[in-house]
């Protein structure tokens, strides 16, 4: 069989059935701290594979697109305490609202580019948290308090399980999408140079705005269930460039404009961090080890992992996506 296809649909099935095992705990134990670190990871590759589509296919470096998260966290979360119903049937309007507010946002801030765009993100970021710690109608700084579910201990996080791998699969095959279509080639070419894009007769403005939409709406959703995992929604748990700068990171590391350039760094990223947590604890050789990780992978993969490896002919048929 082709590794390209099989390795994928065989990780996939594995990913499928294995939470089930938390039905023979006498075998396999208690896996509650897995599915955690799993569903985590999804959760970050649905935003990784998000902020690619307009960091790595569009050039345009965002360190404030958890301000999307967010608005898709307090919209299901409001609604959900207003109509009294689970925010997991409220993810497509977290994600409607997150792409409408990454409308107006891109029509302004897409205007620039470079160290101007980067501090326009910063910016969004800061003025957001202004906003919803005064704003009383969401709780202020105090945020929305959202009720347990009632699945027991050990199947509670069974739901952001599957919410999650679902919804990376979609992210992933959005990502592939735009990778290998004339709208990918369209925004990859605006990266280049905008002005040689628009006198080819491409509609600059459009495709970015379009890019930066389907970037945001992604996150929008995920923010939703993120929301209902935490079952509380508060500025200063979204509204923090750390996690903006996680996305970056590990896209950086995996590889930009790649497809599975943020799957791969996101999974490096969060297992090399996990280690160093088991062993070292929470202290700040945590972030001496993960700066270290990041010079050690870009002085040998100056593009990422995956970009690096495909450049040089010696990338696995399983990873290379485009």
């Amino acid at each position: 069989m082709d590794s390209r296809k099989s390795i994928p649909i065989i990780t996939l099935i594995i990913l499928i059935f294995f939470p089930l095992i938390q039905f023979f705990p006498s075998v396999f134990g208690d896996q509650n701290y897995v599915l955690h670190l799993m569903l985590y990871a999804f959760y970050y590759i649905v935003m990784t594979s998000s902020w690619n589509i307009i960091g790595g296919y569009g050039g345009f470096i965002s360190v404030g697109h958890n301000a999307f998260l967010c608005i898709g966290a307090y919209i299901a979360g409001y609604y959900s305490i207003m109509w009294g119903v689970s925010p997991f049937y409220l993810i497509l309007l977290a994600g409607i609202g997150a792409g409408i507010f990454g409308f107006f946002v891109g029509l302004i801030t897409l205007r620039v580019k470079g160290p101007s765009f980067i501090i326009s993100s910063i910016a969004l970021i800061m003025i957001l948290r202004i906003v919803f710690d005064r704003w009383e109608l969401v709780g202020g700084a105090s945020g929305i308090t959202l009720p347990y579910n009632s699945l027991s201990v050990e199947f509670s996080k069974f739901p952001h399980y599957y919410g999650f791998l679902i919804l990376a699969i979609i992210t992933i095959y959005m990502n592939w999408y735009v990778r290998h279509s004339k709208f990918g080639l369209a925004l990859r070419a605006i990266s280049h140079d905008e002005i040689r894009s628009a006198v080819a007769g491409i509609n600059v403005k459009y495709i970015k705005v379009t890019a930066f939409v389907l970037s945001t709406f992604f996150i929008g959703c995920a923010g939703a269930i993120w929301a209902d995992y935490l079952t509380y929604v508060r500025p200063n748990i979204f509204l923090i460039i750390l996690i903006a700068a996680n996305v970056v990171l590990m896209v950086i590391l995996g590889g930009m404009g790649t497809v599975a350039g943020p799957i791969v760094g996101t999974i490096i990223f969060i297992a090399f961090n996990e280690l160093i947590l088991s062993y070292l604890g929470a202290t700040e050789l945590n972030l001496l080890f993960t700066g270290l990780l990041l010079v050690v992978t870009l002085l040998y993969f100056p593009n990422g992992i995956v970009g690096t490896l495909r450049n040089k002919g010696k990338l696995p048929r399983f990873l290379d996506w485009g």
